[in-house]
């Protein structure tokens, strides 16, 4: 092992390989903070560039990118009010009304040390327990998928806002959403009017950047004599050191490690990713936490959990690939086929023939996550200085940005209508007080119900399987559990409420 690991140190800590890591950071940074520009096109982009390199050099390459844009998409979820990436969704709830009230310093500050530290927990959980993991992961069948999305979909009751009704009906929204376009198992179109537009579905990243970011953006500009008079998005008075923000980081422990294991053990889950990872880490820690009250409300506690729990997936992607061969996410399918082209076979026994190349990528996680961590405080100055920019500059940047990012996403100029026509239904809810979240968190859950109930279904009809499988029934009491605390906790604030009135 030492030989190993002395040889991936020796391949890894070149001139050639740290540059080309620290290019690969700060476009992993840039390229997310741009809504609608996802970390797996990033990672696509940079993949041909790598074909010529060692191949280590090549896959360190790739997972700079790949960490760096787990900590770009919140840049701008905390200054904009808009997801970067799709895992950055649940920072919104909290960085963004930091920086409202005038600390976006100390919101990215935040951001950066927990999405820091989630990496670096992820990288050591991913060295230790690569392989027990990954054969747990490796266990889950349809009926498991569909139970932990359900468990998942309890999220919403933490989301609804002050009205449950109306968070419920946001989040059945986001289901119906998800159904349009061609069956998932059958290929079938359905739901589609007959419109060409809808025949290929409502892509989720379109949602997503049309409920967040362009509703956002018709929020702002709603006030005509703000715009004309230069009003900036966020009114930043106050200033905040960046290790004052690494002492609050560390001064929730708890949260931060519960928040990175999140992240770890739904990274390791094939197909889960960032987003539920994101999503779970911060309802957890709100149920968790002595003041649940202040999340929504600009709760470091919230912006902890929500960026050590997408960060650490980063690490957790990797346990499956590493261990067995199967990628957890798009972009580990990407950093899989980086290593095929250079001729190593993945599987399980890439740690036993190529162990000089797996230490070497334990290492570059390391590596990469302290570049970023350096990028990132050094480049904050220059971030914060969106806040001096007057609406009525930055409002159709951020517009013209969303809507390339659309029309990359498939080459189609319908998806811009689309993300358009998303947006003014967006503005129209939020002007309703319907919350946002559940519909998208619907969006995003909803065909991984669906396709793996009806696999599970498929394969046996018999329905009691989901409450006889073990690992099944524990998601499915999780589940429950959660549905019964989050009715409890309204049902006690709203006693709460009564009594002061």
């Amino acid at each position: 092992m030492m030989e190993s690991i002395l040889a991936g140190a020796d391949q890894l800590f070149t001139l050639p390989t740290m540059l080309t890591m620290l290019v690969g950071v700060v476009a992993g940074v840039i390229t997310a903070a741009i809504p609608g520009f996802t970390i797996t096109m990033a990672i696509v982009l940079a993949l041909p560039l790598t074909f010529t390199m060692p191949a280590l050099q090549g896959v360190a390459t790739l997972l700079a990118v790949y960490i760096g844009g787990y900590t770009g998409g919140m840049i701008s979820a905390a200054l904009l009010g808009i997801p970067g990436t799709p895992s950055a969704l649940a920072t919104t709830f909290d960085a963004y009304p930091m920086a409202r009230r005038g600390e976006p310093g100390r919101a990215l500050a935040i951001g950066i040390w927990a999405s820091f530290f989630g990496t670096l927990l992820s990288s050591i959980v991913l060295i230790i327990a690569a392989p027990p993991l990954a054969m747990i992961a490796v266990k889950l069948g349809a009926w498991e998928y569909f139970s932990l999305v359900v468990f998942a979909l309890t999220i919403v009751a933490s989301l609804v806002g002050r009205s449950m009704l109306r968070g419920l009906l946001a989040g059945a929204i986001g289901l119906i959403l998800a159904t349009v376009g061609a069956d998932p198992l059958m290929g079938v179109t359905r739901f589609s009017f007959d419109l060409r537009m809808l025949s290929a579905g409502i892509p989720f990243l379109i949602v997503l950047i049309g409920i967040f970011a362009v509703s956002q953006l018709l929020r702002e500009v709603e006030d005509a004599e703000e715009v004309k008079a230069g009003k900036q998005l966020i009114d930043s008075r106050i200033s905040f050191k960046p290790w004052a923000a690494m002492r609050e980081v560390l001064s929730y422990p708890f949260n931060l490690f519960r928040s990175s294991m999140v992240g770890v053990f739904i990274g390791a889950v094939p197909g889960a990713g960032g987003s539920i990872a994101n999503l779970l880490a911060y309802d957890q820690a709100k149920r968790g936490s002595k003041h649940p009250e202040a999340f929504g409300k600009g709760s470091s506690e919230g912006v902890i959990a929500s960026e050590s729990g997408n960060s650490a997936t980063s690490g957790g992607g990797l346990i499956p690939m590493i261990a067995l061969g199967i990628p957890g996410s798009a972009v580990d399918a990407v950093l899989m086929a980086s290593l095929m082209v250079h001729g190593i076979g993945v599987g399980p026994r890439l740690i036993m023939d190529h162990a000089d190349t797996v230490y070497g990528m334990f290492m570059a996680m390391f590596l990469a996550s302290a570049m970023m961590l350096v990028v990132c405080l050094l480049s904050m100055r220059m971030f914060l200085k969106v806040t001096s920019v007057p609406k009525s500059v930055i409002v159709p940047v951020v517009l013209t940005c969303c809507m390339v990012g659309a029309f990359a996403l498939n080459n189609r100029v319908t998806d811009i209508y689309l993300l358009l026509g998303i947006g003014v239904f967006g503005y129209v809810l939020a002007k309703l007080d319907y919350p946002l979240a559940p519909l998208v968190l619907g969006v995003i859950l909803g065909p991984i119900a669906e396709t793996n109930l009806r696999r599970a279904l498929m394969t046996n009809e018999d329905w009691t399987l989901f409450f006889t499988r073990p690992i099944s029934l524990a998601l499915l009491t999780l589940a429950a559990l959660s549905i019964v605390l989050a009715l409890r906790y309204r049902f006690k604030q709203r006693r709460q409420n009564l009594a002061l009135d």
